[in-house]
């Protein structure tokens, strides 16, 4: 099992900046890759960031250029920095891992921007 517990969250001004972060406690050693979802009112949720154990990253289209996912091993934590930010990015954002067998999820964090 693991567990994930995400923070940094908050309201910006569009052009701001926030940090998200997601730590993972409980059996870390199988996570195969880790990710950051994000789900708007009457939306799907969708992937914004994807990271491997390698390091390999994606991005969604919308967030390319301006948010960057990226992993501490040492502290167990995935962070989404997230630049430049639109009122279309407001969202829960939630974090996921996966190891193979089983898919994880963190219960989210609000991100609001304002315009």
């Amino acid at each position: 099992q693991v567990q994930l517990v995400e923070s940094g969250g908050g309201l910006v001004q569009a052009g701001g900046s926030l940090r998200l972060s997601c730590a993972a406690s409980g059996s870390i050693f199988s996570i195969n890759a880790m990710a950051w979802y994000r789900q708007a009112p009457e939306k799907q949720r969708e992937l914004v960031a994807g990271i491997t154990s390698g390091g390999s990253t994606k991005y969604a289209d919308s967030v390319k250029g301006r948010f960057t996912i990226s992993r501490d091993n040492a502290k167990n934590t995935v962070y989404l920095q997230m630049n430049s930010l639109k009122p279309e990015d407001t969202a829960v954002y939630y974090c996921a891992a996966e190891d193979g067998e089983e898919a994880y999820w963190g219960q989210g964090t609000q991100v609001t921007v304002s315009s």
